[in-house]
């Protein structure tokens, strides 16, 4: 359960700040690392320093250009926000995530990302929209700034608090009763996989183009649409195949208006 839960950092501008990540997810048994866009090096002398022994992971740790190659393979991407955004978006406790992720994770293809924005800025508004869920820490209002490590490690926690809950083993069994993220009830066997964030991008790419087409939507007055469709998508969570079949829709209204 433990080895199919990422930990995405996007434009990082401290060295220590990453080593201090390596560090907390090692103590929590996480170690994918991915990161984005960093602004500093990776592998300094602060970095391995504040690792304390959890360098391999500055090693390991993927190199992407952006958040979509980043959670290409990822089935549930969730966000770290500490901000209310002008769209209102699922919300989740870190409570809550630890919860939800042994039935997210019963399948063997779900792969689960968690991702944090820079030190001086977060995440923006484009890359939240990427996310199935947000996840806020609940710090106190007056001082609610959490260092980038720190924020790793709440989030860490509850992962390995649910892997433990879930068996020594670490086998990701669903509890009984329990719902993730309002999804079909556990104990189900669905029958096909859930799309990955590479599928859904591809997919609203797909539906923007055809909106435009057929003049629904005018990218030069956006009125958050597409942003707005997908919190609707994403918070479905389709599956593989239900994707193939919304973009089978659209290929045919395409064949219908002649590709204009």
């Amino acid at each position: 359960m433990l080895e199919r839960i990422r930990i995405v950092l996007i434009g990082t501008s401290h060295p220590g700040n990453i080593g201090a990540v390596a560090r907390a997810m090692k103590n929590m048994g996480l170690a994918d690392l991915a990161l984005v866009a960093p602004r500093c090096e990776v592998q300094t002398s602060e970095s391995i320093s504040r690792a304390s022994g959890a360098d391999a992971l500055l090693v390991t740790a993927s190199l992407h250009e952006s958040l979509d190659d980043a959670v290409a393979d990822a089935t549930l991407v969730v966000g770290a926000s500490a901000r209310s955004r002008t769209l209102p978006w699922p919300m989740i406790s870190p409570r809550q995530l630890g919860a939800a992720l042994p039935a997210e994770l019963s399948r063997r293809e779900a792969r689960v990302a968690l991702v944090f924005g820079r030190e001086d800025s977060g995440l923006t508004n484009t890359e939240l929209q990427r996310c199935h869920r947000h996840v806020h820490i609940p710090t106190n209002a007056e001082f609610s700034s959490l260092n980038l490590a720190a924020a790793v490690q709440v989030l860490s926690y509850e992962c390995r608090l649910a892997w433990l809950d879930a068996g020594e083993a670490g086998q990701a069994a669903a509890p009984s009763g329990e719902v993730p993220f309002g999804e079909a009830p556990c104990g189900v066997e669905w029958d096909n996989p859930p799309a990955s964030h590479a599928d859904l991008e591809r997919y609203f790419a797909h539906l923007e183009r055809v909106l435009t087409a057929i003049g629904f939507h005018d990218p030069e007055r956006p009125r958050q649409l597409m942003a707005r469709l997908r919190r609707l998508y994403l918070r479905a969570r389709p599956d593989s195949l239900e994707v193939s079949i919304l973009r089978g829709i659209l290929t045919a209204i395409e064949k219908r208006t002649g590709g204009r």
